[in-house]
């Protein structure tokens, strides 16, 4: 049967800013002004979803934000709506579909703003429903925290989680722009200031051995707060990620997800621990986890291994749960693979700065780092005291 055929071929570019500012509704500020100058916002309206988190510990916020957008422009034409943070609202459908109803009802169109302000589940939750009101509405992020601002804020990602599995509904949507302000970093607790850290160690470890090595060198001063080295710690992993996004697979059409070192744990053992783990806390795990198993496969020498432990464990990381021992922990190697598709692909490390995909993983080796890895948590065996796989 002779076929005619019409073949469609085209390329769309995507430029977005991450601004990095502080104090981004201050009067005297004018990076939100000078971003939305860019068209002409008389005309525009604005939906802002607040993290409610984010007024127990900004309690002028609110009021701040209206008076920065009279300077916009777009006061007239702005609703604020809080919504729940962390994981809750990932969890719970009727949260998209209260931001998808405010879409509709409050007039939101094409060219107009959807504008997220909170952690990186609020921006998920926010971003999921921008990107399929309207088949797409312009997305502004304000990431609020360590983890948001350095690492899932700033991607092309958003998503919830459905039928149990972490980011099971989802699109690729890149923002309009990204905002990082360090004044919200000011009011995290230690839990949130540390966990967005794990993502530093990640991408360091498959894609930057210096940064590595200065992430070992200024990893008290992080864990003592320090504004300065955490300014640089969230730019240069944010500037990795994006480094990564252009010159990879940014809509994951392939099976390697090298950014999502550790992850294949880490996402199971948040679903596991009931999401009593933070993500950068499951990370963390999964990151020694994984380090262990490269270990034990003749993939990376005993020294690297204490080092990757060891910058985790000068963080503040506790390395070990009860649900790392749970059975079904080793069900999101599958989930994983489904998550992506094709062939199960699994970044372990070659070394200190470089990541390589495996294809298989042995359930005994998987067992075996477990085990480790309860030792190394209770002090039973000291990092030092790692030897070769035999």
């Amino acid at each position: 049967m002779q076929q005619t055929i019409i073949e469609q071929q085209f390329q769309v570019s995507y430029r977005y800013p991450v601004i990095f500012t502080e104090g981004l509704f201050s009067p005297e500020n004018t990076v939100l002004q000078e971003l939305l100058s860019r068209e002409n916002t008389s005309a525009k309206r604005m939906l802002i979803i607040l993290d409610a988190g984010m007024t127990a510990h900004h309690p002028g916020l609110k009021s701040m934000i209206q008076n920065k957008l009279l300077q916009t422009r777009v006061s007239n034409g702005a609703i604020i709506a809080e919504v729940p943070g962390g994981e809750v609202i990932k969890n719970d459908p009727e949260q998209v579909k209260k931001i998808i109803s405010l879409v509709n009802t409050c007039g939101i169109d094409r060219h107009s703003y959807v504008v997220a302000i909170g952690g990186g589940a609020v921006l998920d939750a926010a971003g999921f429903a921008a990107a399929v009101a309207h088949r797409g509405i312009r997305h502004i992020r304000i990431p609020t925290t360590v983890l948001s601002q350095n690492d899932s804020g700033i991607g092309v990602k958003n998503g919830i989680n459905y039928f149990g599995k972490k980011n099971f509904l989802g699109t690729f949507s890149p923002p309009y722009a990204v905002i990082n302000d360090t004044t919200f970093l000011t009011t995290l607790d230690l839990r949130q200031w540390r966990s967005g850290t794990a993502e530093a160690i990640k991408v360091a470890l498959i894609k930057d051995a210096a940064f590595f090595r200065w992430l070992e060198d200024h990893a008290g001063a992080v864990a003592s707060r320090s504004m300065a080295d955490m300014e640089y710690l969230i730019y240069r992993c944010a500037e990795l990620h994006l480094q990564h996004i252009s010159s990879g697979d940014p809509f994951e059409t392939g099976s390697s997800r090298p950014l999502d070192f550790g992850h294949w744990s880490a996402h199971k053992l948040e679903q596991l621990s009931g999401f009593s783990l933070m993500h950068g806390e499951a990370v963390a795990i999964g990151i020694a986890l994984d380090a262990l198993y490269s270990q034990r496969t003749g993939m990376l020498s005993a020294e690297e291994t204490r080092r990757v432990i060891a910058v985790l464990q000068s963080l503040g990381f506790s390395l070990f749960h009860p649900v790392v021992e749970d059975p079904a922990l080793l069900d999101g190697i599958g989930e994983f693979r489904e998550h992506l598709g094709g062939t199960l692909t699994v970044m372990m490390l070659r070394g200190i700065g470089h990541g390589e995909n495996i294809h298989t993983m042995d359930p005994a080796v998987v067992a075996s780092s477990i085990q480790a890895l309860k030792q190394l948590s209770s002090a039973a065996v000291a990092p030092q005291s790692m030897t070769e796989p035999s």
